[in-house]
């Protein structure tokens, strides 16, 4: 160490008839100070044109964030041994709300070692053509904190740097993946409803591609977000299957919260009300999957996903711009015990309205209007989710959603949906032909039941 010179305020005589003195001067200057600065951003507030304020998760280098489209990722189950190997999956959303600038969220959450991107673009799609060609004109590649190659960790997200691209609403846009080593499909989201292609190489910036597969899943894709020149908000569907779209058109972009989009987009413009669909096909409210061992439900139960309550963090509350959420939750609780779960976790009704409060409050922590979804009827379905134990447990759910007042408001799809001459049943030009999935039909008909004033 270099020894201190004499006039070093380390060896400044403090202890002397000056030193106190010289230490309250001190004092007293920086406390003038404090109090100079505090009154002068006292009256530059004061003078400031009144704003409203604008939550911290909206925040981005001064850029407000939406998101325009979302999927819940999950694991894979041992059974499936889907991977990757120098090759480029080409994977297609449906924007809910347009914008001038994207970003895109990856996902490695469930892998169990570094997640290698050798490089990833976004476009717009060619128009006409296979879902595999893109606009050549719109492509640009995505960098990654300046970097065309990242190593995403094991166990984490990782978001994009800003692009300049025109997105508009209610189109399609294409995600390119470089995948260069061998990459297990380890995050995914297992019910896309959409076609996705994987091709040989490096061809993330070719216009055409020649697929080697295609598929009926997202993976390690989670998230577009836009920023747009006007103020913008998100609404977050947290749910299962029926949120999901099981039993409804693939490539038709006929999800229940697809259709809600459509409805917000002709009501409050193309930039106003992003729709984030969080659904996951087989999800609970209160377990994770739990599969009898030694059953089939080994092979596939690993795509239910984590319960709502682990996920709402990262599924709801990360979200870009979320401002409502809309819940539609607990057939599953009812049905799984018996069926694709042990008995061990039967619950009651009293155990699901427990766990919707528990939801109700971290959204209102968050400043998120939480609405109420009430549950579908599913009397004869095929899968043996129906009992008369488990029809009295969904009355009494239901009943508590219309009536208990603790959600902001309640959507009613059970009213929507059932069946008028036995209510326990869905509608039949509702229903997919399992009695508990609505068709495409059914899933517009959830849409026109939302209250579009909720959510403007």
């Amino acid at each position: 160490m270099r020894p201190h010179s004499a006039a070093s305020p380390a060896t400044s005589d403090l202890s002397g008839p000056s030193g106190p003195a010289r230490h309250a001067g001190l004092r007293a200057r920086r406390s003038a100070r404090r109090l100079v600065a505090v009154l002068t951003g006292a009256l530059l507030l004061a003078a400031a044109p009144a704003t409203s304020a604008e939550p911290a998760h909206r925040g981005d280098n001064s850029s407000s964030w939406t998101g325009t489209w979302a999927a819940a990722p999950t694991a894979a189950p041992a059974s499936d041994t889907t991977a990757f190997e120098n090759e480029t999956i080409r994977q297609t959303v449906r924007t809910s709300i347009g914008g001038d600038r994207v970003r895109i969220r990856l996902s490695n959450e469930f892998g169990s070692g570094p997640l290698v991107v050798g490089e990833a673009r976004v476009a717009r799609p060619a128009t006409g053509g296979p879902s595999s060609r893109i606009d050549p004109r719109t492509d640009r590649p995505l960098t990654f904190g300046g970097r065309t190659a990242v190593t995403v960790p094991a166990g984490a997200p990782l978001l994009s740097d800003p692009v300049a691209l025109k997105v508009p609403a209610g189109t399609d846009l294409v995600v390119s993946i470089h995948l260069p080593g061998p990459t297990p499909g380890s995050t995914l989201h297992s019910m896309a409803l959409q076609h996705n292609h994987v091709a040989a190489g490096n061809v993330t910036g070719r216009a055409v591609i020649e697929p080697t597969s295609t598929m009926d899943r997202w993976y390690f894709l989670t998230g577009v977000s836009v920023s747009t020149a006007r103020s913008s908000s998100a609404v977050v569907t947290l749910g299962d299957s029926i949120t999901d779209g099981a039993d409804t058109g693939v490539d038709a972009n006929h999800r229940w919260p697809d259709f809600l989009a459509e409805r917000l987009r002709a009501s409050a413009g193309p930039d106003a009300v992003g729709v984030l669909n969080q659904g996951i096909s087989g999800n609970r409210l209160l377990h994770d999957p739990n599969p009898p061992a030694g059953s089939d439900a080994e092979n596939f139960a690993a795509y239910f996903g984590q319960s709502a309550l682990r996920r709402f963090d990262r599924d709801v509350a990360s979200q870009p711009g979320a401002e409502h959420l809309v819940v539609l939750l607990g057939v599953n609780d009812l049905g799984h015990p018996g069926t694709v779960a042990p008995e061990s976790e039967r619950v009651t009704a009293a155990d699901l309205i427990g766990a919707h409060r528990q939801i109700i409050a971290r959204a209102h922590e968050r400043g998120l209007k939480a609405y109420g979804g009430t549950v579908l009827p599913f009397k004869n379905d095929t899968l043996g989710f129906y009992t008369p134990e488990n029809e009295a447990a969904r009355q009494a759910l239901n009943h508590w959603i219309r009536t208990g007042g603790e959600y902001d408001a309640v959507i009613d799809f059970d009213r929507a949906l059932r069946d008028p001459s036995d209510p326990q049943r869905l509608l039949a030009r509702y229903d997919s032909g399992d009695h508990l999935h609505p068709n495409d039909a059914g899933a517009e008909a959830m849409a026109r039941a939302v209250p579009l004033r909720l959510l403007r």
